[in-house]
């Protein structure tokens, strides 16, 4: 019964298939391959306009990449402080950058809001003696499971562009929130006001592939250079553009995702359903953070589960993070919570 994470799970059988006919023959490498040209049409024809396309390796790059990109050396980012790129990429974003810093703001259910924003930037408004606010970072879904709704991300990028700012998503479960919405892809990104996004799949399937988005081809400025230099353009592109054709290939991304949600809504449920328990935030993407008694997370891990400890015991509870993934077995989820329930 593995929780920890949707990185614990393999890739999907469709996705390993389409590794084989990559390899076959011989083709230009460096990203000079049919199958990296083919995306983006792809991409285009999934988001309703052209969109400059590149692959790579991780999320952690893409988010990093993008940031460099729309971020000089002494700009600024405002994100969330529990945000993946402020807590979990080792300062990826400062160090591609050249120096530029993460404004780390407070928001319920790891969104932030215009108005926290707003609040946060007098402070940085004092020429050359402050960092120059230059982009804002919204994770789609958030690290806390939650979802920004369409109206909220206009809201922000209405936000960012009348201070003189882009607006990054990092969409690594943006499969997830997008089941959960059921709406266009366009409608939460390029039509809401996203500039750029990292296009997440190894979550949700991919060996390892990632895809990098612009929706202004203006902005991508000098980041195949930022790209190279990083240690991101694959020699051999083909295999990270075969899997993300065969992510998108009959909407399977968001098939996968659409079952880790459903999963985890199920994992919630009955987790509400337990004395002494409580689900901290909605349960609307792959992800859910619930407060157990300590007993009860003792008990767990005594069955075997594994999960991630969101927050240190507190009041006798514990808050944890349990992740679904598009491979996580229906039974783990109904032993773990008949191990919840107790004896």
């Amino acid at each position: 019964m593995n929780f920890v994470s949707d990185n614990a799970y393999g890739a999907s059988p469709e996705i390993l298939a389409a590794l084989s006919p990559a390899s076959a023959g011989t083709a230009a490498s460096y990203g000079d391959d049919a199958a990296t040209a083919r995306l983006t049409q792809r991409f285009s024809e999934l988001f309703e306009r052209e969109v400059a396309v590149f692959p790579v390796v991780t999320g952690t790059a893409a988010n990093a990449l993008i940031l460099a990109t729309l971020c000089p050396p002494h700009g600024a980012v405002f994100c969330h402080a529990q945000s993946h790129v402020a807590v979990d990429e080792c300062g990826a974003a400062e160090f591609f950058s050249g120096g530029a810093r993460l404004v780390l703001l407070e928001g319920g259910g790891g969104k932030i809001a215009p108005e926290t924003i707003e609040a946060a930037l007098p402070l940085y408004r004092r020429g050359v003696h402050s960092s120059k606010p230059s982009a804002v970072s919204v994770t789609q879904a958030s690290e806390f499971g939650t979802v920004y709704t369409r109206d909220e991300i206009a809201a922000l990028a209405a936000c960012a562009h009348k201070n003189g700012m882009t607006l990054h998503m990092d969409g690594a479960r943006f499969a997830n929130a997008l089941a959960h919405l059921g709406c266009k892809p366009a409608d939460i990104t390029w039509r809401a006001g996203v500039d750029a996004m990292s296009f997440g799949a190894t979550k949700n399937g991919a060996l390892m592939a990632e895809a990098v988005l612009f929706f202004d081809r203006k902005l991508v400025r000098d980041f195949d250079y930022r790209r190279k230099r990083g240690g991101h353009l694959v020699s051999k592109m083909r295999f990270l553009s075969a899997q993300l054709e065969a992510y998108l290939e009959d909407g399977r991304w968001l098939k996968t995702a659409a079952r880790a949600n459903a999963l985890a809504a199920r994992l919630g449920d009955g987790l509400a359903k337990i004395p002494g328990a409580a689900l901290a935030y909605p349960v609307q993407a792959n992800a859910v953070l619930a407060l157990l008694p300590d007993a009860t997370v003792a008990r767990l891990r005594a069955k075997g589960a594994v999960f991630y400890d969101w927050a240190p015991p507190a009041g006798g509870r514990t808050l944890v993070r349990l992740v679904c993934s598009f491979a996580t077995p229906e039974d783990d989820v109904t032993r773990f919570l008949e191990a919840a329930k107790g004896p």
